[in-house]
């Protein structure tokens, strides 16, 4: 495979790799931040609605960059632990959706964000040695995890 077609081919996978998670967490978000539930709960500070889908989108195509440029990046030796470190990211990015909206379980969820956190900040340490602008394009979700993380803390307790 030429090397160009090649790139294109890993930028695809990555694209779809990253918003399968997306579409995935949003099976258990999408109808209920409607719901009855959410809006009794949902602190003074939350934005709209409509802001949520927008942030994720472009955070999940930031994440998905990332995921290419640190990918093409990396040895292959590296590349197992990159796809361990951003599969375990995504994977707690969803289950945050399944504790919150779907279990309706804020307390767990606030809990289980702190790995998330700490899983995106890894992701950002592990990604600044090998391939800075892949660490820089992760620093928005970091930013926002933590957003998300005292609009959830401010809810559970």
């Amino acid at each position: 495979m030429k090397k160009d077609v090649k790139k294109i081919y890993i930028l695809i996978l990555c694209f779809l790799f990253v918003y399968l998670a997306a579409f995935i967490g949003s099976i258990f978000t999408s109808g209920n931040t409607n719901s009855e539930w959410y809006q009794s709960i949902k602190p003074d500070i939350t934005p709209p609605n409509w802001v949520f889908p927008v942030v994720w989108n472009i955070l999940f195509f930031l994440i998905a960059l990332s995921l290419y440029f640190l990918w093409i990046k990396v040895s292959k030796k590296q590349k197992p632990k990159v796809a361990i470190l951003f599969g375990i990211n995504l994977f707690l990015n969803i289950l945050w959706s399944f504790l919150f909206f779907y279990l309706k379980n804020p307390t767990l969820a606030w809990i289980e964000i702190i790995f998330l956190i700490a899983s995106t900040a890894s992701l950002i340490s592990f990604s600044w040695i090998l391939n800075r602008k892949s660490a820089y394009l992760l620093m928005p979700y970091l930013i926002w995890l933590i957003f998300a993380g005292i609009l959830n803390f401010i809810i559970a307790f």
